[in-house]
């Protein structure tokens, strides 16, 4: 006799995509959905509370790993760190923005395919290095920069570190991902060596480098005509006064 399955347990994930969309507290949000898939499943409450309390006890220290490195970074954008940076690209003249971006994703994919995922990250490095460099390579060229203009820039950079961690960490054998599928796979009878999926998720991190990288190509040109057009007018205004 067939098996009935409830789907009333997946209310939680509707909760988390109204929560996310409405900006809610995550930590909130998460709680609220795992109280909500628990009841729909019919668990009992005790053990649901005990559930989440274990899942507390057991991360209790990722926000100490998370909050550590934020004074480092602050004591060494203090002591100048941002500007060290923007003074040091602005040395490579050929140095665009663009073509850093690229090659930071290049470096950012490689690196998350290694399993080395730690090495980069919006707290530690696009925010105290990658996005300054980006904005000094900008303003090498033309000078001054819009506040929209250099918000893109730091948007942009947090973007690329996304795509190469995202798209990157799917080729490594030892992720969790890969090992989830691979466990999923596995009991429902189909046998998929790791190594297989893994290798699976190169053609994606590819296309994803391919896109994303045409894309900051394409940043080179939408700052020459979006800076050197109010320069251009501002020259001009003297000459028509005249």
């Amino acid at each position: 006799m067939q098996e009935t399955i409830s789907y009333w347990p997946l209310l939680g994930v509707g909760v988390v995509i109204a929560g996310f969309a409405l900006r809610f507290n995550a930590l909130l949000v998460v709680t609220v959905a795992g109280l909500v898939t628990g009841l729909a499943a019919h668990m009992p409450i005790d053990a649901l509370l005990a559930s989440i309390g274990a899942g507390f006890v057991k991360s209790r220290n990722l926000p100490l790993i998370l909050i550590l490195p934020l004074p480092v970074i602050g004591l060494l954008e203090r002591h100048g760190l941002k500007e060290h940076a923007q003074n040091w690209i602005a040395r490579i003249k050929s140095a665009t923005t663009g073509r850093l971006l690229i090659v930071y994703l290049f470096v950012r994919e490689i690196t998350a395919a290694l399993g080395l995922t730690s090495l980069g990250g919006h707290p530690q490095m696009v925010r105290p290095l990658l996005a300054p460099m980006a904005e000094g390579a900008a303003e090498t060229r033309y000078g001054t920069l819009p506040e929209h203009v250099r918000h893109k820039l730091r948007a942009l950079s947090a973007a690329t570190d996304n795509v190469g961690l995202f798209f990157g960490e799917d080729i490594f054998v030892a992720f969790g991902a890969i090992m989830l599928m691979h466990t999923f796979l596995r009991e429902n009878g189909v046998d998929v060596d790791p190594l297989h999926i893994a290798m699976w998720g190169i053609p994606t991190a590819l296309a994803a480098f391919l896109i994303h990288a045409y894309r900051l190509y394409r940043l080179d040109g939408y700052l020459a005509r979006e800076l050197r057009q109010p320069a251009a007018a501002a020259n001009l205004a003297p000459c028509r006064e005249n």
